[in-house]
């Protein structure tokens, strides 16, 4: 690190990227827990199957932003139907019934995808969204740092969309509902909160970012189901950061980027040959784990009987 500091920058850069990119999918675990409890398992497959709407879409004649829109219409069609069909009717069940729901819902995205746009890969539509291409170098001490272009939208993009979500929340009318209903669902219903309303709303937020997730690694690495398994990054993302938590989704996906991408470099390719990034995450979520069970961000609860 110290022989050679443009390196360690470049490291870092490619790290803070990743994590940006596992916060914004964290994000929207966070959201729908928040608002009712449910762990949503398909979560990463809304981020696959909103990227294939946009590139389907623009394939079948659409120009890019009317894609874009289209495929904002479909997640919000994607949230009422989930709401209706499977939320709605599952009220006052235990947790792991609507945990399973989630996991059908998945299945049903999956061969919902593959049927109308075909397993493929897919080259995301980056150009015609007006996401620039090329890079930029840099020389510091005398070394060299690239940054592609791409990347750097991907992070002023996070940014914000970052800012726009926590002013919703806590400007906002609907946004302050949100949060009353994750803090005390039965005194929010009391107050005339509409659980149906409030639903609908965080599933289409969480449908917004799984678009714009999308966007930002199918511009990288083109669009696939493949997307699935990174989406599943949020997992040690959300028990690092903690699950109720927004700061600690932001905070834990951007630790993780930047100590995986260090480890990967640094130690795990020269001792132990590599791949280090696939099970690094895991094992640092496990420790912290180990000593805050709540997470760094989450808070504890304790129950009396």
């Amino acid at each position: 690190m110290i022989a050679a500091p443009d390196f360690l920058l470049q490291v870092l850069w490619e790290g803070l990227v990743s994590g940006v990119l596992y916060a914004l999918i964290a994000l929207g675990f966070v959201l729908i827990f928040r608002s009712s409890r449910i762990f949503n398992f398909a979560q990463g497959i809304m981020v696959v199957f909103a990227a294939l709407t946009l590139v389907g879409l623009h394939a079948m004649g659409l120009p890019a932003w009317l894609a874009f829109a289209g495929t904002l219409l479909v997640m919000f069609l994607l949230a009422v139907v989930v709401e209706r069909v499977v939320l709605r009717p599952l009220v006052g069940q235990p947790d792991i019934i609507l945990f399973m729901a989630t996991i059908g819902i998945t299945l049903f995205l999956v061969g919902s995808g593959e049927t109308i746009f075909g397993g493929e890969n897919k080259q995301m539509i980056a150009d015609e969204l007006g996401i620039p291409d090329g890079s930029i170098e840099l020389n510091p001490w005398n070394g060299f740092l690239l940054l592609e272009a791409r990347d750097i939208t991907v992070v002023i993009g996070a940014i914000v969309m970052v800012c726009a979500l926590l002013l919703f929340l806590n400007k906002s009318k609907m946004g302050r509902a949100i949060r009353a209903l994750g803090d005390d669902h039965t005194a929010a219903l009391s107050v005339g909160i509409s659980l149906t309303t409030i639903w609908v709303l965080v599933w289409f937020l969480a449908g917004i970012i799984a678009l714009m997730t999308g966007i930002a690694w199918g511009s990288r690495a083109g669009v696939s189901f493949a997307l699935e398994i990174i989406a599943l990054k949020a997992l040690p993302v959300l028990m690092l950061g903690g699950l109720e938590s927004i700061t600690g989704a932001i905070v834990g996906g951007l630790m993780i980027g930047l100590l995986e991408k260090l480890f990967e470099i640094y130690w795990g390719q020269p001792l132990l040959g590599g791949s280090t990034e696939a099970w690094f995450a895991y094992v640092l979520a496990l420790v912290v784990l180990l000593f805050r069970p709540q997470g760094l961000f989450g808070e504890k609860i304790i129950e009396r009987v």
